[in-house]
């Protein structure tokens, strides 16, 4: 459960310290005080989206940390975290206003999905508009899945029809007319036999053309490396720098034998002449290279140019290389391609049957679930002051080729009769705001009571209801409070009385600057808060007596349902 959160810098929040506890933690406050930031706050902190404009105005960053108790090691070890000797996990999420997002979970940095996914098994939020979620039929067979426990038999379907989709892919891109085939087939042989008659070779181009830039300047590079071969080596009228140095050298280890410091000198004349011979030699070599023959210039400016041709057509010598591997084998498909069409159209048919046969399972399994889903729910809806609706999920064959989609071969719509004696409709076109919320609540019970998350997040899911509706759905939040911790925001005293928990968000203006805080009640401070919101600004004795007959009544069902 959520021991324990710390809002620094969050919208209006600058600082704000909040101690959860089990049972139905409830947050009510004036509209605009800041109800829904702590909800934003706990989202945030559990890896939800969280973007620089929650960062309070002026601040550098935002940070919000959790400390979540009694954490199973089995499921902080499945996410590699070691929980502290009291089993509790601390999440902190920094938020800088350049975008920078900083998570740690005990204190090591995790990746933001990292964090979302782990924060799913602590906790679940149902924001203000889950509501008219069901208004998207589309999603209607999701929470039939959810319910039905059929996340992994849609997964293993899933996979057989995306590499069926692949595999039927494969057969269109084959089947083509046969015009197309034989413009298809030409190109691709003439653009081979291109690239073939080329026979371009990696680096080539850059080799050529530093080479004709050698043939470009022969005769002067000739000159040059003549004169300095040369003036190293000598010649028949007089000696080279190498015959030079070599004399040099010699007088130097004579003159030695009197003065020893003339040794190293000796020593490194010598160097200098081995240094000297190894140029000559090179540059003997280099001599021979430029004895070009005759014609090779004609001959280096028309392989440039087939090259050059080559490189700008297919982008690049490697480029060439590469298209020319994949032209033999889009060549060699299309030449082959009845029997490879045969092949594909028999591996489609086996993921057909197979996904045909996984289909039939999830829609037995989904028939089956979807009457125990009716039979909850319509439970769920008579304790919500709805004793006369009828909840009905209806059934019809997706729309997809083979009958089949990405969900199976099933499309499902919920359908519902508010009131006895109507006929069932659409739940998009019958159903009230306030009846959107309670089928909501009905369903996020029915569904959460299996989820392995401690904690339950309701913000303002009150939209839309009232009166006797309000009790009841202040009524039911007490009683899937009983098993797990949830926490609710509300304007509605019908709900705010279950509490077992009650934190007033109030707003202030201080100066020029909006602060938030939030206040946990006490006895007498929840009489007044409870008054405030059945009856206004103006609290009076009788609205305080109101107050604490609804707190005394609600004391007196929770008590009733757990037995005391």
């Amino acid at each position: 459960m959520l021991k324990l959160l710390q809002i620094e810098n969050i919208a209006v929040i600058e600082k704000a310290d909040i101690e959860f506890s089990c049972g139905l933690n409830v947050l009510t406050g004036e509209t605009g005080a800041g109800k829904s930031i702590v909800i934003d706050a706990i989202s945030a902190v559990t890896g939800g989206r969280a973007s620089r404009e929650i960062i309070r105005t002026g601040a550098e960053a935002a940070t919000v940390t959790a400390v979540f108790a009694d954490v199973s090691e089995a499921l902080a070890g499945e996410y590699g975290i070691a929980p502290d000797e009291s089993g509790e996990v601390f999440i902190t999420r920094r938020m800088t206003s350049d975008g920078k997002n900083a998570c740690r979970i005990n204190g090591a940095p995790v990746p933001v999905n990292q964090l979302r996914d782990f924060g799913a098994e602590l906790l679940d939020i149902h924001g203000q508009n889950d509501g008219r979620k069901l208004l998207d039929e589309g999603a209607h067979l999701a929470y039939l899945d959810d319910f039905s426990g059929s996340g992994d038999a849609l997964s293993a379907y899933r996979e057989v029809y995306t590499a069926l989709r692949e595999k039927k892919g494969d057969i269109e891109s084959l089947t083509m007319d046969e015009q197309e085939k034989e413009r298809r087939v030409d190109a691709l042989r003439y653009q081979i036999e291109e690239i073939e008659r080329a026979n371009p070779k990696p680096g080539e181009l850059d080799e050529l053309t530093a080479r004709r830039e050698m043939l470009l300047n022969a005769s002067r590079l000739t000159e040059s490396v003549e004169t300095a071969f040369a003036a190293l080596s000598g010649g028949d009228v007089e000696d080279g720098a190498i015959a030079l140095i070599d004399k040099a050298q010699g007088e130097l280890e004579y003159a030695a034998r009197y003065s020893a410091g003339l040794r190293m000198l000796g020593e490194r004349l010598n160097d200098l002449k081995y240094t000297a011979q190894d140029i000559s030699d090179e540059l003997r070599d280099l001599r021979a290279e430029l004895d070009f023959a005759p014609g090779e210039l004609n001959e280096l400016e028309t392989r440039l140019d087939t090259l050059k041709r080559i490189a700008r057509k297919y982008g690049g010598e490697e480029q060439a290389l590469e298209f020319l591997e994949r032209g033999k084998a889009q060549l060699s498909d299309i030449e082959d391609s009845a029997g490879r069409l045969a092949k594909l159209e028999a591996e489609a048919g086996a993921l057909t049957a197979k996904a045909l046969e996984l289909a039939r399972g999830l829609s037995a399994a989904r028939r089956e679930h979807a009457k125990k889903l009716e039979e909850k729910v319509m439970e769920e809806l008579a304790q919500l002051s709805m004793p006369g609706a009828r909840f009905i999920v209806e059934f019809s064959e997706a729309a997809g080729e083979d009958g089949l989609s990405a969900n199976g071969a099933d499309e499902a719509r919920f359908m519902l009769s508010a009131n006895a004696g109507e006929s069932p409709g659409r739940i998009g076109r019958i159903a009230s705001g306030g009846e959107l919320a309670r089928i909501m609540l009905a369903l996020k019970s029915i569904i959460g009571s299996g989820s392995e998350a401690g904690t339950m997040v309701f913000d303002e899911v009150d939209a839309g209801v009232s009166g006797i509706a309000a009790q009841r759905v202040g009524e039911k939040l007490a009683r899937l409070a009983r098993d797990r911790q949830v926490l609710c925001v509300t304007h509605l005293p019908q709900i705010a009385v279950m509490a077992d928990t009650h934190f007033e968000i109030q707003k202030n203006v201080v100066g020029d600057r909006t602060y938030t805080s939030v206040e946990s009640l006490e006895p007498e401070g929840r009489k007044r808060e409870v008054a405030r919101l059945s009856g206004g600004e103006h609290i009076t004795q009788t609205t305080l007596a109101s107050a604490a007959e609804q707190l005394e009544a609600a004391e007196k069902f929770k008590a009733a349902q757990a037995g005391r």
